[in-house]
C-alpha cells in the first residue's frame, strides 16, 4: 500500500486515466467495426465524419498516436470510397 500522499494521489490518477482510456478505447474499436461491417454506402459516408472527428481528439489528447489515427482514417476513406 503507498505511505505518502503524493503516492495516494498517482495511483487515483492512474485508476480514472485507465477508465477513461478503456472508454475510449472501446467506443473507437465499435465505431471502426461498425463502418467496416456495413455494406451501404449512404451509411458509411454518414458515419465517416463522426469516426474521424473522434480519431482526430484522441490524437489530440495524445490517447493514440498521431500517425496511428491519420492511419486508421485513410484506411477507413479508402474503404467508404470502394463501397
Amino acid at each position: 500500500m503507498a505511505n505518502h500522499k503524493s503516492s495516494e494521489k498517482r495511483i487515483r490518477q492512474t485508476e480514472v486515466r485507465k477508465d477513461n482510456n478503456k472508454y475510449y478505447a472501446k467506443t473507437t474499436r465499435n465505431a471502426l467495426k461498425a463502418i467496416r461491417s456495413t455494406n451501404n454506402k449512404e451509411e458509411a459516408t454518414a458515419l465517416l465524419p463522426k469516426l474521424t472527428a473522434m480519431l482526430d481528439k484522441l490524437a489530440k489528447k495524445n490517447i493514440i498516436h498521431k500517425n496511428k489515427a491519420s492511419n486508421l482514417k485513410s484506411s477507413i476513406v479508402k474503404h467508404v470510397t470502394s463501397l
